[in-house]
C-alpha cells in the first residue's frame, strides 16, 4: 500500500509576484542563485519554500539576511530565489552574493558598505581536483616500508 499525498501539504509551491523588481544572479563553489528582490516586508523565498524551511541551520538563515543587515533594511526588501547546484552552504552564500548585487541595483549608494564587507565579490575558492596517483586531492595512499 503506498502513501497517499496530501497535494496541500506536501507539495508547496508559493506563487509570488515579481514584476517590477531587480534580478541578479550569485555564485559560490558549484551553486548558481538567481534572485529577485523587491520592495516589500522582509519575507525570504528559496525554491518555492520560505527560506526558514529550506535552511533548517540557525546560521545560514542568519548569514542569508546578513547583506540586508548591514545596509539596515531588514523588513524593506522581499527576495525569491532560485538556488541549485552544491550543497546548503554553498547555496547560502550564493545567495548571500545574490541579493547584495542586487541591492545595488536598487540604491547603488550602497556599493561601498557591501565591497567593504566583501559581499558583492564572487569568492572564487573550490574544491581541489582529485589527481591520479593519490586517494585525494594531494592525500597519498599509505606507505609501507616492509
Amino acid at each position: 500500500m503506498e502513501p497517499q499525498l496530501n497535494t496541500e501539504t506536501d507539495k508547496k509551491k508559493i506563487k509570488l509576484n515579481f514584476s517590477g523588481s531587480k534580478y541578479a544572479t550569485g555564485r559560490r563553489k558549484t551553486s548558481i542563485a538567481k534572485v529577485w528582490l523587491k520592495k516589500g516586508t522582509g519575507n525570504i523565498h528559496v525554491n518555492g519554500k520560505k527560506m526558514i524551511d529550506y535552511f533548517k541551520k540557525p546560521n545560514l538563515q542568519i548569514a542569508i539576511f546578513r547583506p540586508l543587515t548591514i545596509v539596515k533594511r531588514e523588513g524593506e526588501f522581499d527576495a525569491m530565489c532560485s538556488v541549485k547546484g552544491g550543497g546548503l552552504s554553498g547555496q547560502a552564500g550564493a545567495i548571500i552574493h545574490g541579493i547584495s548585487r542586487a541591492l545595488i541595483l536598487f540604491e547603488p549608494e550602497l556599493k561601498p558598505t557591501l565591497k567593504k564587507e566583501k559581499l558583492t565579490t564572487r569568492d572564487s575558492r573550490m574544491v581541489e581536483r582529485k589527481k591520479y596517483g593519490r586517494r585525494k586531492a594531494r592525500r597519498s595512499f599509505q606507505f609501507s616500508k616492509r
